[in-house]
């Protein structure tokens, strides 16, 4: 069992900026790839990046490509994400999540989901 704890959520300007963790608990966080996703008011839940288990590879949705960055420590059980030059599309509540492997596969759903946390951009 894996959970997970996301925070760093807020208001912010259009063009700011916000720093999201996710602190997780087990024993083999490496074992996990692990991966953001959004979901916007009446919207389904949209992928924005993932990062493998060593993290050597990271993955972005083309709508946060250049301005998001995820990273992990695997040292710390935790993953980041980087948010920059936000916009108010970018509005959502962002959720942390675990794949079942230390690989991404844009095909592989995750098997643990954090709470999520509010980010908003105002214009």
């Amino acid at each position: 069992q894996v959970q997970l704890a996301e925070s760093g959520g807020g208001l912010v300007q259009t063009g700011g900026s916000l720093r999201l963790s996710c602190a997780t608990s087990g024993r083999t966080f490496s074992a996990y790839a692990m991966g953001w996703f959004r979901q916007a008011p009446g919207k389904e839940r949209a992928f924005v990046a993932a990062i493998s288990g060593s993290g050597g590879n990271t993955y972005y949705a083309d709508s946060v490509q250049g301005r998001f960055t995820i990273s992990r420590d695997n040292n710390r059980n935790t993953v980041w994400l980087e948010m920059n030059t936000l916009k108010p599309e970018d509005t959502a509540v962002y959720y942390c999540a675990a794949y079942l492997t230390s690989n991404y596969h844009s095909g592989y759903l995750p098997g643990y989901w954090g709470q999520g946390t509010q980010v908003t951009v105002s214009s």
